[in-house]
């Protein structure tokens, strides 16, 4: 999930507080003109709310985790909710979409020694290190591998910048920086969009651009600014069972190993090959920059147990009235992070916030819509599975429409509600990508509420969620969320709950349900998704990308096979 305003903005603005952000420039073209009018203000149920997430992210469903007892506890729970709410089964008279993945779980720890340097090393699974492997078999090992320092590990040809040129890493194992070379920047403008993130920033490249160069293993250096969160996400995050969608050839075009490094780990590294990080993190940022071999071997071996099972995404719909082959869509994630690393005593995830609430959200705005009557178009209301894994459960979803990808008009998506209170502004993560925006300023005005550019784009936010996996396909989506300043306490007082959560709570099982959390803000935000929906069902308008972003083409080519 995206870190922020409990959820979303404010987590973000903790960590980089003090760096200006530009605000996004004016889009190329002007936004459609609709023709629907405003929505009315819908009826969101506050005990729905509180019942569902505390339902959801109660010890018995044990933090939700995709192909465990709890997870389908989840979505036999969630089919219920729908139902209630007053929708339809969603896939040709089914609740349920199933996804294959395969649950691949270390049999005991792995052992990363690097050896050829000015003394050997050896480092500890989690306190030092992280290693998972991506290929279904059941031993994994890199033996004598040499190991080269790539930089930021960014093949980008349509910017000039390539940290693999001239370099064969077929075997071999790369370091890599996580973000862009230019993520220090102050404003918006840079070779890689200056403090905003874009893809090749995110470590999900950086593994899939390692896969592509040949390399036998990728390690990505952790450093808690440009990751966006501290080692503990790390930690809990890539150690205990793993997650994968189901593959042919049980993955083996991906590398052997895939894993990350403290950046205390990652000195000593650099420090054994006599280097130093600080000076070559400083050349990586420079275009031009040459990888550099440190002379050294690294060796990893582990074993894996290997399970191939079934998850399922939950969908219902409401199908409109006049067009119901033109769909507006609504996602959350399901899942957590299950049974994950104690902490004083306590080893259930429970996520909470993360996404229960964004989950209870969801069966909120169906019951909402199921009330006000169906509109023109009709409403998908889609609950995810194995976000936390990697949005494998939105991925499914996109490369395995249950609706025409080309006939749905365009979503939004909650990952997380704000339970610290109403604020005077929201966020846009990835502002200035498409017209949605205009729908959501028409319903910020009428709540007096200002939107805000992102306190930290430099997160890569827009990558973190489940709106990504269906942006890909072309479907203009949107992903906003409460800003920082809070009606009660101001700027100050929302960055102190944002780093509170972050710190405490974020991917950790203290991510409990708080019967003293304040319901405003989440309410608030759910009326103007609520608002933004409605008026995208009820108008014959269909909303694009704006001419300069990423999935304008890809769009503009499915649209034109649909009409």
């Amino acid at each position: 999930m995206r870190l922020g305003l409990i959820p979303a903005a404010l987590v973000a603005a903790s960590i980089g507080a003090c760096a200006p952000v530009d605000t996004p420039p004016a889009p190329a073209a002007a936004p459609q003109a609709v023709s629907a009018p405003p929505a009315a203000q819908p009826e969101i149920s506050l005990e729905t709310l509180k019942t569902v997430t505390q339902t959801l992210s109660s010890d018995e469903f044990q933090g939700r985790a995709p192909g465990t007892p709890g997870g389908e506890k989840t979505v036999s729970y969630l089919a219920q909710q729908f139902d209630k709410a007053g929708l339809q089964p969603g896939n040709n008279g089914s609740w349920y979409q199933e996804v294959p993945l395969v649950q691949v779980s270390l049999e005991g720890d792995p052992d990363l020694s690097f050896t050829g340097g000015k003394q050997p090393l050896s480092f500890d699974y989690k306190e030092d290190m992280v290693a998972v492997s991506y290929r279904f078999t059941p031993h994994t090992e890199v033996k004598n591998s040499d190991v080269v320092f790539v930089g930021y590990g960014i093949n980008a040809p349509e910017r000039g910048w390539n940290d693999y040129a001239g370099l064969d890493v077929k075997g071999k194992t790369v370091i890599i920086l996580v973000n862009d070379p230019d993520y220090e920047t102050q404003g918006l403008e840079g070779p890689f969009e200056g403090r905003a993130m874009t893809y090749y920033g995110r470590w999900t490249y950086k593994f899939e651009e390692a896969a592509r160069q040949g390399a036998a293993a990728a390690f990505i250096v952790h450093e808690t600014e440009p990751a966006a969160y501290g080692w503990n996400v790390v930690r809990s995050s890539w150690t205990g069972p793993q997650l994968y969608t189901d593959a042919p050839a049980n993955n083996m075009d991906e590398t052997v190993v895939n894993g990350w490094l403290t950046n205390e780990a990652a000195q000593q590294v650099m420090a054994a090959a006599g280097k130093d990080l600080a000076t070559l993190t400083a050349a990586a940022k420079q275009k031009g920059f040459k990888a550099v071999p440190l002379g050294l071997k690294a060796n990893i071996a582990f074993d894996n147990k290997i399970e191939r099972q079934a998850s399922r995404n939950v969908i219902g719909i409401l199908p409109g009235s006049e067009r119901p082959d033109e769909y507006v869509i609504y996602t959350a994630h399901w899942d957590h992070l299950g049974i994950c690393e104690p902490v004083d005593g306590d080893n259930i995830c429970n996520g909470a916030v993360d996404n229960a609430s964004g989950t209870a959200g969801l069966v909120a705005l169906a019951e909402a819509f199921a009330k006000a009557g169906a509109p023109d178009r009709s409403i998908i209301f889609l609950a995810v599975t194995a976000e936390e894994s990697g949005l494998l459960g939105s991925a499914y979803y996109g490369a395995n429409p249950v609706y025409p990808l080309n006939q749905t008009v365009g979503g939004i998506n909650i990952d997380g509600l704000n339970l610290v209170g109403e604020t005077r502004d929201m966020v846009v993560v990835g502002r200035g990508k498409s017209e949605l925006e205009d729908y959501l300023e028409r319903a910020l005005g009428q709540h007096g509420v200002a939107l805000k550019p992102e306190s930290t784009p430099e997160a890569g936010s827009y990558y973190r969620s489940d709106h990504f996996s269906l942006a890909k396909y072309g479907v203009p989506m949107l992903y906003a969320e409460s800003g920082d300043d809070l009606v009660n306490g101001g700027i100050a007082a929302g960055r102190a709950a944002a780093e509170d959560y972050r710190a405490n709570r974020y991917h950790g099982p203290a991510d409990e349900y708080d019967p003293n959390w304040d319901w405003s803000g989440a309410l608030r935000d759910l009326e103007i998704y609520y608002q933004v929906g409605r008026e995208l069902a009820d108008t014959n308008e269909w909303p694009n990308w704006y001419p300069t972003a990423e999935f304008r083409a890809i769009r503009d080519k499915s649209r034109a096979g649909a009409e």
